[in-house]
């Protein structure tokens, strides 16, 4: 289930998220309604991420 930083970051903005930090290439994004922040690696749109750090950021955003 790899997926590419782009796929992941149109999943979360189409759920209500919103990029509230980067530092580097890493993108933190938050909810209104929904606790806590979900951290996405970018290191370039398409590239792919491995299963496990999708499965991670899908967790963290309630999507899974």
């Amino acid at each position: 289930m790899r997926k590419k930083v782009k796929d992941i970051i149109k999943m979360l903005e189409a759920d209500g998220w919103y990029l509230k930090n980067q530092r580097g290439s890493h993108r933190q994004y938050s909810h209104q309604t929904k606790p806590g922040k979900v951290t996405v690696p970018d290191h370039g749109k398409n590239h792919e991420l491995d299963h496990f750090v999708v499965a991670s950021i899908l967790k963290q955003a309630d999507l899974k």
